[in-house]
């Protein structure tokens, strides 16, 4: 029996390395402090391995069919992409992969109804290049990325992306092999808007409502009023990134999270931040459609 030892979500836009002058000094030190907070937090859990969910910018993945998830089945990884290098000032790097986990993983998750396309071949920008360049400046943990269909309708709701969170922790648990630590990462968000209508502003609003509901583990709630028409009112290219953090939050079981920080920061053409969970100790199901939760949600049957 594997264990999953540590799930939490950040934002990774460029300007984090980028243009990261162009938030406030106070700014800068609150996500400094809580970016080294997310990555002592990591560290600390002594993961084997780092799973990593985030948007594939339409990257690697086709625009006309996109795959919901892509996994990387790769032993070693290298990044950033060659065209998003300057752009996120960011120096060449490379990362380990572990093609045993993401193939356990490709047989687990289908059996239980969740199909992972999978590539040796993923492009990194952003998506994964600025939490592990801030997180894991030795790139001392071996990666396994699994890229996600944010953008392109349909785009999995963050239903399913809980589901799918869940369906993970129990892969974890039951076919990864015994006495492995996994450690788990939803990455992207919090509201933006790149290239659109919204690309100067962000929507501090929008922001903390939704890191309120993950801290009141209202599971109910959040599926029923963080939808992704929500999202997009915050920002349509970039905040349904989030659905990456419903990823995290049911692996979790629905747990209440820990805020570890967040800005405004308009200067970096997004708000930043990031949260953790506590890793639950066995199998969860999700609440009936009908019942809110408070913390982390119990065993129903289906």
């Amino acid at each position: 029996m594997a264990e999953l030892v540590c799930s939490f979500a950040l934002a990774h836009a460029p300007g984090m390395t980028g243009w990261f002058h162009q938030a406030t000094e106070s700014q800068r030190a609150n996500l400094t402090a809580g970016y080294a907070e997310l990555g002592r937090l990591l560290h600390e859990a002594k993961p084997d391995v780092l799973i990593g969910f985030g948007n594939d910018h339409l990257l690697n993945l086709p625009f006309d069919n996109p795959a919901d998830f892509c996994i990387g089945t790769a032993a070693q990884w290298t990044g950033p992409a060659a065209w998003f290098q300057d752009w996120l000032a960011l120096p060449p790097y490379e990362v380990k992969g572990r093609p045993d986990v993401a193939q356990a993983l490709v047989h687990a998750m289908d059996r239980r109804g969740v199909s992972l396309a999978f590539r040796s071949d993923l492009l990194f920008d952003d998506n994964f290049s600025v939490p592990l360049a801030t997180l894991t400046p030795r790139f001392d943990i071996p990666f396994v990325p699994i890229h996600m269909n944010c953008l392109v309708p349909p785009v999995p709701t963050p239903r399913h992306c809980f589901e799918v969170g869940e369906k993970l922790a129990q892969s974890i648990r039951d076919d990864l092999p015994a006495g492995l630590r996994v450690a788990l990462m939803g990455t992207g968000g919090l509201s933006h808007d790149p290239g659109g209508p919204r690309y100067f502003e962000i929507d501090e609003a929008f922001d903390r409502w939704f890191l309120s509901l993950l801290e009141s583990g209202d599971t109910r709630k959040a599926f029923d009023e963080c939808t992704l028409e929500r999202m997009r009112e915050a920002g349509a290219g970039g905040t349904p990134e989030l659905i990456a953090w419903f990823v995290a939050w049911g692996a979790a079981a629905g747990a209440k999270a820990r805020v570890v920080c967040y800005e405004p920061t308009a200067g970096l053409r997004c708000s930043m931040g990031g949260v953790s969970w506590p890793t639950p100790e066995a199998p969860t199901a999700l609440p009936p459609r009908g019942g809110a939760t408070s913390g982390p949600a119990k065993p129903v049957p289906r």
